[in-house]
């Protein structure tokens, strides 16, 4: 069988998985990578590969990183087909056009739910218990082209974006395999998106992590659950920002808001019960374990977290 050409539009770390099983497979050959130009990190701002850059490097793929693709002129030396996952940045219709069997992107919703920059997370903080990956033709518009194919994906009580996430690296990875070969086959088709079933999701900021007492703890923990990293979730006290890197929900009875200790365990009240803090941050401060922050703050006990 004659190799299929592509070239390999990605970012993240499950791009970089996706990327990997790509270059495993010998019915594909790479003829190059585009990703996002390296990002400065934390407080010395030092430049930082994407994975997919690290990946690609180390298998001697050529990569190009472009701030933009609106004025690029990209060079497709007889590829058939570009793949996208997870790279962000928006890619004018003209590149997308370029290859013979057209652009495939790897989605991680049940599209057309879910439209949008934070599909995994938005299932995770609506308290799905499922979700899923489609494999689509990329057209001009915002995740709407048509769908070749999908795999839904269960959901766990506990799973993590981060979790999740890799989860679901894997099996788009296999699905994007055989639905490439069997649309470049002609052996699928595209099949058009049911637009009365279209809901979107938006892109994160810092403020989504802000907890609001007042909502359930389910709705608190599915909060911590889907944006931890990022944007992670907050509260404030003192007015200072507090992190809290790791929770679990509570059954104990508290009014919301309002922190209580007991033997050095710390809860806060929601609008049912509370959750449990193990592990937080004090602006200015480094992260460190509840024990430890409830003996160097004592007086927090009994006070209302401001919302």
């Amino acid at each position: 069988m004659q190799k299929i050409k592509i070239i390999f539009f990605g970012t993240h770390s499950f791009a970089s998985v996706i990327l990997q099983s790509l270059i495993n497979d010998e019915r594909f050959e790479i003829e190059k990578v585009i990703t996002q130009p390296d990002k400065p990190v934390g407080r010395k701002q030092i430049l930082q590969k994407s994975p997919v850059k690290i990946l690609a490097e180390e298998n001697n793929l050529p990569v190009e990183q472009p701030e933009s693709l609106k004025n690029y002129e990209l060079l497709a030396n007889g590829s058939e087909l570009f793949i996208v996952a997870q790279y962000g940045l928006l890619i004018p219709e003209n590149i997308l056009n370029i290859p013979k069997f057209g652009t495939i992107n790897t989605h991680t919703s049940l599209l057309p739910k879910y439209r949008g920059a934070s599909p995994i997370q938005s299932a995770i903080f609506n308290g799905e218990k499922e979700t899923g990956v489609t494999i689509m033709m990329m057209d001009k518009g915002m995740d709407s082209g048509p769908i070749l194919s999908q795999k839904t994906v269960d959901i766990l009580p506990d799973e993590t974006y981060i979790e999740l996430d890799t989860k679901m690296a894997q099996i788009a990875s296999e699905l994007l395999l055989d639905t490439t070969l069997k649309y470049v086959a002609g052996t699928i088709k595209p099949q058009t998106q049911n637009e009365a079933e279209i809901t979107f999701c938006k892109k994160l900021d810092r403020d989504d992590g802000k907890v609001d007492w007042q909502k359930t703890t389910q709705e608190i923990y599915n909060q911590y659950r889907a944006f931890t990293p990022w944007p992670g979730v907050w509260t404030t006290w003192n007015e200072k920002r507090l992190k809290l890197l790791e929770i679990r929900p509570s059954g104990k009875k508290i009014e919301a808001g309002q922190v209580q200790i007991e033997n050095d365990t710390m809860y806060i009240g929601t609008k049912n019960t509370s959750i449990e803090i193990q592990k937080l941050q004090l602006e200015g401060k480094p992260a460190m374990d509840a024990q430890v922050f409830v003996n160097g703050y004592k007086n927090i006990n009994g006070q209302n977290i401001a919302n």
